[in-house]
């Protein structure tokens, strides 16, 4: 078990095995094991997962059950789930954004964090206990960025917060 504590007399954030858990003034406790990502647009670009995302992603297994999701739009998913060593959850065609956004549900939302940016992650990100938009070269659909609770610069910036936690209760605390 690896744990962080910030100040003596506040736990603001710790690591406990798979779980991030987060104190935020204001708000209150986030427990946070499972993280969602939209795969077009957000981990990739027209198909090609984005250099770098492969490493960033594995490193936050120590504190994450990481989960993709996706339409496969490029018809590439099964060589970007061999590059991450993970097996997406593949859309059936109709009605993306209820299905992204009953993954969440059915892993308990108050316990998942989302990532996206088209417009069909906005009920994702709405569902997930933290919500988090990513401006991509593709752009942000404006229904996401209002569903989400954290607007990140891109996708690095977005999985970097789970890298240093404080930067979450930092946007986030009242």
């Amino acid at each position: 078990m690896l744990y962080f504590t910030i100040l003596p007399s506040h736990r603001l954030f710790l690591y406990n095995n798979i779980m991030i858990e987060l104190n935020i003034p204001g708000r209150g406790l986030l427990q946070l094991e499972h993280l969602v990502c939209d795969v077009n647009g957000t981990l990739t670009l027209d198909g090609q997962l984005l250099d770098g995302m492969a490493r960033l992603l594995t490193g936050l297994r120590d504190r994450l059950q990481i989960h993709l999701v996706t339409a496969d739009t490029h018809r590439r998913q099964h060589i970007i789930d061999s590059q991450l060593g993970l097996r997406a959850i593949l859309l059936q065609p109709g009605n993306e954004t209820l299905q992204k956004a009953e993954v969440v549900h059915r892993l308990g939302a108050k316990q998942v964090a989302a990532i996206g940016q088209g417009a069909n992650d906005a009920e994702m990100l709405r569902a997930a206990a933290l919500g988090i938009c990513v401006l991509s070269p593709e752009g942000a659909a404006v229904p996401t960025l209002l569903a989400a609770d954290i607007l990140a610069a891109n996708i690095f910036d977005a999985l970097n917060l789970f890298e240093n936690p404080l930067r979450i209760v930092a946007s986030l605390r009242t």
